[in-house]
């Protein structure tokens, strides 16, 4: 049998290409800004409409393109950028497959206007599916106008796939802000539904980053410079006290490309330690020069990955360069020898009587006499003070199963019993006629007396189930729902343009959760409420927000509420070693029967395990 191969038709290779090029609306925009770089343009400009699915404009001052050079880009490998092989070890470029436009009129309907200097009038082409239906003559400026409309048009399944406009949006505005910061000398303006989001002259690399990320974030910015004979490295990184535990501030460069690269983002990770804590992501935006070379960008279709020739080398100058310039900026805390010492006194005003100070004695101490054991009310415990605020409790004394007994003894002695109105109806019936008390062990663990014997909980992943369980009982009307808490004086995050957007998205799902922000400016934003958990925590709250929007769920509401509820929960549960009060003992005991499963954390970690026939084995 013959003829079972065949080729595929060009609109359908076209397709194939463009599923690995043209993932979203967001693609689109980077593979023309990109173009429209190449081309020498100094100003470029993209409209949207509907982020993305309806209309998509990219207006750029560059070269422009001859009418039969206009009419080849559409082919599949038409590219300006290479001409033999040896090219690709010398790219200077960000384009030079020539798959982009091929692809991209292949799943959409597309304009092109062009013009070159040379030439007194330029082309107007449209292209439907890889096919030419429109070719006249047009005056327009010199430079090229691409609109791409309709996009996945003929690839129903394709734009089926497409998240909301906010989040297809959001894609685009991290492709226009990756290639901004590229090149901190050309103009570039987006807007969005007629509406500008940014709109960014030529300057300094520095004034570059302050435009994209605001300008709040200059003071934090940090300059890094080495010049080797491997690499140039060049840019900004954040001051420790600004780094964060979400991602989305860190934008590393090559030769003008943005890449992600896991061993460079690690030595960057490396020079901070010691300045931040674990877990903390540091802002950086940073530019490598290597020679091309030695340095090989075509590796992936979206030309996002890189592999060096001299890799570890390139590793240990960026750790260095970093640390260094931490360092030379006195980021580190220091003491200056120079400064000048004295006493700040208030001034006094002509006509005031200075009195003496007095000195408060109290003739009734004796520091031989013990003092007296505070109460739980002294101490600042409530019925909901087993959280954060533990960490004034004394340590358990005793280690070891052998001090168990005695422990349990003299256990309520620095713990005693709360008065009547510290009771809680909700504690189980059978713990409470069995005549035992919850006691504490290692400050870990709770044994409770039940019916069947003794129950040991781990109380750290006890109060995150009943914290876990709270925050998401904040959607529904169930009545354990805990309130929120309206802070004194609002208080303000700065935070990047994207994420502001983001958290304004879905403002409705935080309030519901006990969380109430409200969108200051497009850098800023202001908490004027907590969920009474999260007090004292706002900046993680907010990063747990960011944390599903950078790295999470954040398409599916329930899903995102949950990974908010349990990063809250992680925030606000006691952590270390501790000693509970009784009262708290017994409240965490009754919040956890309450809980619809109080056998597993959020994480699936086992919460208790039972000692059943204590009293038989001793008989």
């Amino acid at each position: 049998m013959s003829g079972i191969i065949a080729r595929l038709p060009e609109h359908v290779s076209n397709q194939i290409a463009a599923g690995e090029v043209i993932q979203r609306p967001a693609s689109v925009v980077k593979e023309l800004m990109e173009n429209a770089v190449d081309a020498g343009a100094l100003v470029t400009e993209v409209h949207v409409l509907d982020a993305g699915r309806t209309s998509i404009q990219v207006v750029d001052n560059g070269s422009g393109m001859s009418p039969s050079d206009a009419k080849l880009c559409f082919e599949r490998h038409a590219t300006s950028k290479l001409q033999t092989a040896d090219d690709l070890f010398q790219l200077s470029t960000k384009g030079f497959r020539g798959e982009a436009l091929a692809s991209v009129a292949s799943i959409a309907h597309v304009d092109l206007t062009t013009r070159r200097n040379e030439d007194e009038v330029g082309i107007h082409l449209k292209c439907h599916g890889s096919s030419f239906v429109e070719e006249s003559p047009k005056a327009c400026a010199v430079g090229s106008v691409f609109q791409v409309r309709n996009l996945f048009y003929n690839v129903p399944a394709r734009r089926n796939f497409l998240k909301s406009d906010a989040v297809e949006f959001r894609h685009i505005v991290d492709e226009f802000q990756r290639v901004a910061f590229a090149h901190p000398e050309l103009s570039f303006t987006l807007t969005h539904q007629g509406a500008v989001i940014f709109q960014l002259k030529p300057g300094t690399f520095r004034q570059r980053v302050v435009g994209i990320l605001g300008p709040k974030h200059d003071e934090r910015l940090v300059p890094v410079s080495e010049e080797t004979d491997v690499v140039q490295v060049d840019g900004f990184v954040g001051k420790p006290d600004s780094a964060r535990r979400t991602r989305g501030e860190q934008f590393l460069f090559v030769n003008g490309r943005f890449v992600r690269h896991g061993l460079l983002h690690r030595a960057i990770l490396r020079a901070y330690d010691g300045l931040i804590a674990e877990g903390q992501q540091p802002l950086y935006t940073l530019r490598l020069k290597v020679n091309p070379a030695r340095v090989d960008v075509n590796i992936h279709p979206t030309k996002m990955e890189v592999k060096f020739d001299e890799e570890q080398a390139i590793v240990a100058i960026l750790k260095s360069a970093v640390r260094r310039g931490l360092g030379a900026h006195n980021v580190a805390p220091s003491i200056d020898f120079d400064v000048e010492l004295g006493l700040n006194l208030t001034d006094v005003r002509p006509g005031t009587v200075v009195s003496e100070p007095q000195i408060q004695i109290d003739p009734s101490y004796n520091p031989f006499v013990a003092e007296p054991a505070r109460t739980a009310s002294q101490r600042g415990v409530g019925s909901s003070s087993w959280g954060r605020g533990s960490s004034d409790w004394p340590k358990p004394p005793s280690r070891g199963w052998k001090e168990l007994a005695g422990f349990f003894e003299h256990d309520e002695g620095g713990a005693p019993e709360s008065t009547s109105q510290e009771h809680h109806a909700s504690v189980d019936m059978s713990t409470s006629d069995s005549g035992w008390e919850v006691m504490m062990w290692k400050g870990k663990y709770l044994v409770v007396p039940t019916s069947e014997g003794l129950t040991v909980v781990h109380a750290r992943r006890a109060q995150l189930r009943i914290l876990y369980e709270r925050h998401l009982s904040m959607l529904g009307s169930s009545p354990r729902a805990v309130v929120s808490q309206r802070l004194l004086m609002p208080e303000r995050l700065t935070l990047s343009k994207a994420e502001v957007m983001a958290l304004g998205e879905v403002r409705d799902s935080l309030v519901a959760m006990g969380l109430d922000l409200r969108v200051a400016d497009e850098t800023t934003v202001e908490l004027h409420a907590l969920p009474s958990d999260m007090t004292g925590l706002a900046r993680e709250a907010v990063d747990a927000v960011l944390e599903s929007f950078h790295e999470g769920p954040w398409e599916q509401e329930e899903a995102r509420s949950v990974a908010w509820a349990k990063s809250w929960a992680q925030h606000a549960a006691m952590s270390g070693e501790v000693q509970l009060p009784a009262s708290a003992r017994r409240q965490l005991i009754a919040d956890l029967w309450a809980c619809e499963q109080p056998r597993v954390d959020p994480w699936g970690r086992t919460i208790m395990t039972h000692l059943q026939d204590v009293e038989e084995n001793f008989q």
